[in-house]
């Protein structure tokens, strides 16, 4: 397999994205998804951390049981993460306390299905998405489950193997009363929508799905509002292998296709970029493919009616999801570079070197970009028409996770601990 290939796999780390739709929103200190309450990596906290490491302004850190992917959701008092044990064997819900970091519970189910995968993309690779209610997880081959926040199993839903070459990585997303669950990027592959209260199916389309490691989506649809309608976005890697790449629209109520868009390549592994208020979205392909803006609200085929830009060459392999901000486009490439592009027209305004891998998706939070690589480093990085390097923080572990932010500390899964950076003085409110 070529190197190049080798490294898509990861991006189903990123994949592991999911989103809380603005009609059911969430407390603003909370992160109830792995891109926060509405899918869009960006936070309004302030006063976080800009210096940290492995042992400095550590509020907690608690040694997890085995790797993982996932980043961490909070909600008030609640940490939750998902993780693989004995190799995928056993997939669990893990619940900690945010104020000290003790595990509180862990709520697990079996798998007998021998997945193939990649080592850089261990099972359990999605994260977790919670209402404040139940915390839901998807586990692949062995389902999706519901848990109440003590760790009572609501319910349990099993859709059947996963066997993609490379595992899969794409997160739940709530709308309303529904838990929208893609399943792939192998054959079957599925968009579903199951009732939050009893996981009944409420409403399914079918997708393309083929068993091979150049082909699939690891990606996490986004809900955006356009106009007077709710759209489910969600890059796919087109109808064959070879073939084109699209976004493809969604009504989230229903599951009927609104539109798609073609100009997507045959990996697609980082979520939706929303810009505008909802009134385009970037698609950012994998390696070697196109990445394009197209503008919401069509109604059919809209490549040649509604595509705002996409890129004449090639692009790197570009794994985590990027961040549009003040109309700017954020993202970075797995070769350690972060570029900033105009978003409605995808001229470039700076590229620059960060170092490492980078492959974990941006968070913009206290008005700075957090750009992880797999090295353990964090580097925060000020929006702009220029480039400013704010700071760089390493903790010397393995990191694939994204960051997550809530009130006033970040937290960083790695392959060894789960971290709380901040002052523990910050949480006192947290059982509010």
């Amino acid at each position: 397999m070529k190197l190049a290939a080798i490294r898509c796999i990861v991006t189903m780390l990123c994949a592991a994205t999911l989103t809380v739709s603005a009609s059911h929103p969430a407390s603003a200190d909370n992160w109830p998804a792995w891109r926060g309450a509405d899918g869009r990596g960006i936070s309004a906290e302030r006063g976080l951390p800009e210096k940290w490491t492995a042992g400095e302004n550590v509020a907690w850190k608690t040694p997890l049981p085995d790797v993982g992917n996932s980043t961490p959701i909070i909600w008030e008092n609640h940490v939750f993460i998902t993780q693989a044990l004995e190799k995928g064997r056993r997939r669990a819900i893990l619940a900690f306390d945010r104020k000290t970091g003790k595990q509180l519970w862990q709520r697990e189910v079996a798998c007998d299905v021998e997945e193939t995968s990649h080592r850089q993309n261990p099972p359990c690779s999605s994260s977790p998405v919670t209402d404040g209610k139940a915390v839901y997880a998807h586990f692949s081959s062995s389902g999706v489950v519901a848990c109440d926040f003590d760790g009572k199993l609501l319910w349990h839903r099993e859709f059947g193997s996963v066997l993609h070459r490379w595992g899969n990585g794409g997160s739940p997303t709530i709308y309303k009363n529904l838990l929208i669950v893609f399943q792939g990027p192998g054959e079957p592959t599925f968009l579903t929508a199951l009732d939050r209260t009893n996981g009944k199916t409420v409403w399914r389309s079918d997708e393309v799905g083929i068993n091979s490691p150049i082909f699939g989506s690891w990606s996490t649809p986004v809900v955006v509002r356009s106009d007077d309608r709710d759209e489910l976005i969600l890059p796919l890697p087109g109808d064959r292998i070879g073939g084109i790449g699209l976004f493809k629209a969604y009504d989230p109520n229903t599951g009927n296709m609104l539109w798609r868009c073609d100009g997507m390549g045959n990996e697609v592994y980082a979520m939706p970029i929303v810009g505008d208020g909802g009134k385009f979205v970037v698609g950012v392909s994998g390696h070697n493919a196109a990445t394009l803006a197209v503008k919401t609200g069509g109604s059919g085929d809209v490549t040649a009616t509604r595509r705002l830009w996409t890129t004449k060459m090639k692009t790197p392999q570009r794994i985590g999801s990027g961040i549009i901000h003040d109309g700017l486009l954020y993202i970075s490439n797995a070769n350690g570079i972060l570029e900033c592009l105009e978003a409605r027209t995808g001229e470039r305004i700076w590229r620059e070197r960060l170092g490492g891998n980078l492959w974990g998706s941006i968070l913009l939070a206290d008005g700075k970009l957090h750009v992880s690589n797999i090295e353990g480093d964090t580097f925060l990085v000020g929006t702009g028409p220029k480039f400013k390097l704010i700071a760089k923080n390493s903790i010397g572990e393995t990191l694939y996770a994204a960051p997550a932010v809530s009130q006033g500390q970040i937290f960083l899964r790695t392959w060894k601990n789960l971290y709380c950076i901040g002052n523990a003085d910050k949480i006192g409110n947290a059982d509010k």
